[in-house]
């Protein structure tokens, strides 16, 4: 069973993902911050990662700059999960390395499933 990545601060967000994650058959792992998520992902090395960008400690940006430096973790593919629709951010992520960006209030848990499944192929 493949292992997915949550790195996400929002309960409710959380919630919904988990139970569409694993109806969905997939194993998950859940981080409540930036840090935790780091060494979540140096562990366990999951098959993709859905990050959030705005969290406590350490931001998305920041975990997704070190996962890309480490060579066990560098290809991971890593969607950003985040309410961040503008431009420079998206761009940004792109260019530290995410795989895709994901504004959740435009993406269902259904259809950020089929997106997740989409890396596992």
């Amino acid at each position: 069973m493949a292992k997915i990545l949550l790195v996400e601060d929002d309960q409710t967000l959380i919630e919904m993902y988990q139970l569409k994650i694993k109806e969905g058959g997939l194993d998950l792992l859940l981080a409540p911050d930036g840090e935790i998520g780091l060494e979540l992902a140096k562990k366990e090395l999951p098959a993709v990662i859905l990050l959030d960008i705005m969290m406590p400690k350490m931001d998305g940006f920041a975990v997704l700059t070190e996962l890309k430096k480490d060579s066990k973790t560098k290809n991971i593919p890593v969607l950003l999960l985040t309410n961040l629709g503008q431009k420079a951010d998206i761009e940004k992520g792109q260019k530290l390395g995410a795989n895709d960006y994901i504004v959740k209030s435009s993406m269902t848990p259904s259809q950020v499933l089929e997106k997740i499944k989409s890396f596992l192929k």
